[in-house]
């Protein structure tokens, strides 16, 4: 099965028995095992895990060095014949000094030896007691000679490296590797050098590593946990990259210091597995890390890898580090478990209360703050926009109310105009009526069916034939009149349409499609159901008795409609916009993924299977996943000349920023995908 891109890595917490070797190396083989079965393709220990990281000076006794390196034999035969590759911790001598080293071992051979660099000097732990820091490698050239050791083959490579006779077999020894395993680069840090100004993993990243993997053996005391996830996530979005840290847990010495044996997985920045610390027994932690992703975010970030340390261009990594290859990674059956969370609505703020608060506050005063702008910027006397009794309209309208609020206006200068046509339900009417009351602006009333009758005599058209023509019509003398009331009162047009309908092209082409601000641009639909309900919620529920945040919720059970054809013989609404161009909450996660992360249709058709596998068959995901991207391509005209609107969130559809696409661009290369 195609595995999409998607890397499968594991984070092993093995209980340690300290400076017992051979129990710790036949710990790790048992959870290298489990995890082998798992197929992840790369399994992370923690630091010194072969002999437990809180040995003191028994590291300096020749017998468990000795036993570390006849411990990393055992590994390496335990993992002849297997794909996964193992990187474990052990003290390595080498020209008599002592490194602290991630061991990085695949099919019973050594790849390469990783020493850590930066040393931690504190009060309770000095490392450099006992080990020397990596940063001598970084003063050889390779022995001056640039050669490079692969599987025991001299080939002729740039990069600072050593070589040195471990265990029995002859491999590199340096900070400055990179692995690679199918189209999958990885580098490594240990520990300390992750908390450090400029990390080794910056600049393993620029030079192409995908994956960051960090062995550690952190202490756990009051609040560094936090920060400690803090750096992780941090570090794997700065460097747009995965990172796996590991960190040794129960079995360590808990004579002065405890150590919670944390293990954690993010992905440019979001957390994508972790286990719980301080677990009386072993832990195996596991993720599917997108490379696909990765890559993609990389590309379109274009100050990615722009600086090299000399103030080069970013290719002059390109000789610092020593590339090594693996071999194929483990060929995952994703038929099977998917190991990243999946959200199957990315757009709507996610957490705990205090958090989906905080972020639905920030989204409308990002509206908020760019329409008040405008407004004080053209020194406005009032903010005119069309008031349908639907959720994109009444987000407007509250983004509108709570700029006038800031700017210390009064409300009654907004006006807001509800035009009832051939298709307008009491329902809708209504609400939209009652809540301009309840806000306290201005309100008129005009309706659009006599114009419409007169403009339909004008050109010929039968008012019986409910075609394009009868539809676009009436948004079309809407707009005009929201237009020419603007004129008059000295006013701009408030556009109510949302990114799903820009992405869609479902907005009239210079009808709704058209305003002087969009305040609703980079708001996908369930993002402006959400939003709405958030208000009633917290910001409009207590207004004195007036109703508000009960008209509010009474919107949000409204059907989706842009009633434009006529209600049905109960007077309730015949056309109902997702029974033609399908759920909005498959679209907004298609457009999410297509946009955001550059997926290929087949991508997102797996991945929507996985995120509403219960509520819409994979046919029905396909149908509609196919109309998304007619659409998409098809409509692109409409976008090319969209209006001023914030930008909100991570997507947006604005011709003068975020996406520039020709509009006779045609689908095929994406439809024909989905018929493979």
């Amino acid at each position: 099965m195609k595995n999409f891109g998607f890397f499968r890595v594991a984070a092993a917490v093995p209980s340690v028995r300290v400076a017992d070797v051979r129990a710790n190396v036949k710990e790790i083989c048992r959870m290298a095992g489990m995890a082998e079965s798992e197929r992840a393709s790369v399994v992370l220990f923690p630091e010194l895990s072969v002999t437990g990281y809180s040995c003191g000076d028994l590291f300096g006794q020749q017998l468990l060095i000795d036993a570390a390196e006849a411990g990393i034999r055992d590994i390496m035969e335990f993992s002849r014949g297997k794909t996964a590759t193992l990187v474990t911790g052990a003290p390595v001598r080498f020209r008599g000094r002592l490194y602290n080293c991630a061991i990085v071992i695949r099919n019973g051979n050594i790849k390469g030896i990783v020493p850590k660099i930066w040393l931690p000097d504190y009060n309770e732990y000095y490392e450099g007691r006992w080990f020397s820091s990596g940063r001598d490698f970084l003063n050889m050239y390779a022995e001056t000679t640039g050669r490079f050791l692969s599987n025991g083959k001299d080939t002729v490579r740039e990069g600072w490296c050593a070589e040195i006779e471990y265990a029995g077999f002859r491999c590199n020894i340096s900070p400055n590797l990179i692995f690679s395993t199918g189209n999958v680069s990885f580098g490594i840090e240990i520990c300390e050098d992750l908390w450090t100004p400029v990390p080794p993993s910056s600049y393993l990243a620029l030079a192409g590593a995908q994956i960051i993997f960090n062995p550690s053996a952190s202490n756990d005391i009051l609040s560094k946990h936090s920060y400690r996830e803090s750096l992780v996530s941090q570090q794997s979005a700065r460097s747009v990259c995965g990172y796996v840290y590991c960190s040794a847990g129960t079995g360590e010495s808990t004579q002065d210091l405890v150590y919670g044996g944390a293990a954690m997985i993010y992905e440019n920045g979001a957390r994508l597995a972790g286990n719980e610390r301080f677990s009386t027994g072993p832990t195996l932690t596991y993720a599917d890390i997108d490379i696909e992703r990765l890559d993609t975010l990389r590309q379109k970030m274009s100050t990615f890898g722009a600086v090299s340390p000399d103030g080069t261009a970013s290719g002059a990594y390109d000789r610092l580090y020593s590339r090594i290859k693996l071999g194929k990674p483990a060929e995952t059956d994703f038929g099977g478990s998917l190991y990243r969370p999946l959200d199957a609505h990315p757009f709507v703020p996610a957490g705990n209360s205090g958090e989906t608060d905080a972020r639905c506050r920030e989204i409308m005063s990002i509206q908020v703050a760019g329409l008040a702008s405008r407004l004080a910027h053209i020194n406005c006397r009032t903010a005119v926009i069309g008031i349908s009794g639907g959720l994109d309209s009444t987000l407007a309208l509250l983004v509108t109310v709570l700029a006038f609020d800031r700017l210390g206006w009064e409300r009654n200068r907004i006006i807001g105009i509800t035009m009832p046509g051939y298709g307008t339900t009491g329902r809708t009417h209504g609400n939209a009526v009652d809540l301009m009351a309840a806000l306290g602006i201005s309100c008129r009333e005009i309706s659009i069916a006599g114009a419409c009758d007169l403009h339909f005599a004008d050109i010929g058209h039968d008012k019986s034939v409910h075609d394009v023509t009868y539809e676009n019509s009436q948004a079309r003398e809407r707009t005009q009149i929201l237009m020419d009331i603007a004129n008059q009162t000295g006013g701009i047009v408030i556009g109510t349409g949302d990114l799903s309908e820009l992405a869609l092209g479902w907005a009239t082409y210079n009808g709704d499609h058209m305003s002087m601000y969009g305040v609703n641009a980079s708001i996908p639909k369930t993002l402006v159901r959400h939003l709405v309900r958030w208000a009633a919620e917290h910001r409009f529920g207590n207004d004195g008795g007036k109703g508000t945040g009960a008209i509010l919720m009474d919107i949000i059970d409204t059907p989706i409609s842009p009633e434009l054809l006529p209600a049905d013989e109960n007077g309730k609404i015949s056309q109902k916009t997702e029974d033609i161009v399908g759920p909005y909450e498959l679209h907004d996660f298609f457009l999410y993924h297509f946009f955001r992360s550059g997926y290929s249709p087949a991508k997102i058709l797996f991945l929507a299977c996985r995120a509403f596998e219960g509520k819409y068959s994979r046919e029905t995901i396909e149908k509609w996943l196919k109309t998304f991207l007619r659409r998409f391509f098809s409509q692109q005209f409409k976008r090319s000349c969209l209006p001023d609107g914030p930008k909100v969130g991570s997507v947006s559809l604005s011709p003068r920023g975020d996406w520039r696409m020709p509009s006779d661009a045609k689908p095929d290369l994406f439809l024909s995908e989905l018929d493979v």
